[in-house]
């Protein structure tokens, strides 16, 4: 990864959240088994991280592998834990020397423990970067987020120290996986499909969504910088009227 920098820019989302979708039909394209798309994919990922970045995105949040994508193929499923070992591995120490703090989200227990190993290093190794900080969902639901948040918020409840009363959707927002993050602004979806497959369920309740053709590997700096550009059009009401909001954003100017 190339040495980021980051770019003031106006109409810029603070947290982008990414489903990668596309990489085996990618590879399905090329004659290739399906991990060579996850493969290729890696370089795509550096690629947005580099724009983000530059543009002055403060959270990126990439869904590399879901609850359900437990169900692929045996042998897709090694290769992909493999991969992800070998990322965190290799990668930690480069997200470091760019100050990009990483995370990673999801229930880890179902994990091999040598990754689960692998996961908390590459986290402690970058804690201290703070500019930019990268999230993985792993082994990530939105159902599951919202659950385990129910369940804590549950168990203070039963041992006395929170009253059910005074549970506001602020104050369960503060229970979830991304608790301490920003909402995400944008939500990008490559592969053409228009859902959001069970990612960020909650948070992502006011996120502008924009879907891309491209398959995952080759959504890369341009695509990504499209997808800002698109945002940066775009006009966040939250539920107040057109108005409104150019009135409020004439009185900060």
């Amino acid at each position: 990864m190339e040495k980021v920098r980051q770019i003031a820019g106006r109409n810029v989302p603070r947290h982008v959240a990414v489903i990668m979708d596309g990489n085996n039909r990618w590879a399905k394209r090329r004659l290739l088994p399906g991990v060579a798309g996850h493969k290729a994919g890696v370089d795509a990922v550096r690629a947005v991280i580099e724009v983000c970045a530059e543009a002055g995105v403060e959270v990126l949040t990439l869904f590399a592998f879901s609850s359900e994508n437990w169900q692929r193929p045996a042998e897709e499923v090694g290769a992909l834990m493999e991969l992800f070992l070998t990322a965190l591995r290799r990668e930690a120490r480069k997200l470091n020397d760019n100050d990009i703090s990483l995370r990673i989200i999801g229930d880890r227990s179902r994990f091999h423990p040598e990754l689960q190993i692998a996961m908390l290093e590459a986290e402690e190794m970058t804690a201290g970067s703070g500019r930019f900080v990268l999230q993985v969902a792993a082994n990530y639901g939105g159902q599951w987020d919202i659950v385990q948040a129910a369940q804590r918020l549950a168990r203070e409840a039963q041992e006395g120290r929170l009253n059910p009363d005074e549970v506001t959707p602020a104050l369960f927002q503060g229970y979830l996986a991304t608790g301490d993050m920003p909402l995400p602004d944008l939500c990008i979806r490559t592969g053409g499909e228009r859902r959001i497959s069970n990612f960020l369920l909650w948070q992502l309740a006011y996120a502008e969504l924009y879907f891309s053709d491209l398959f995952w590997p080759d959504f890369k700096h341009d695509a990504m910088r499209t997808a800002l550009a698109d945002f940066a059009k775009r006009q966040r009401r939250f539920g107040k009227t057109g108005d409104q909001v150019e009135t409020e954003v004439r009185a900060e100017c």
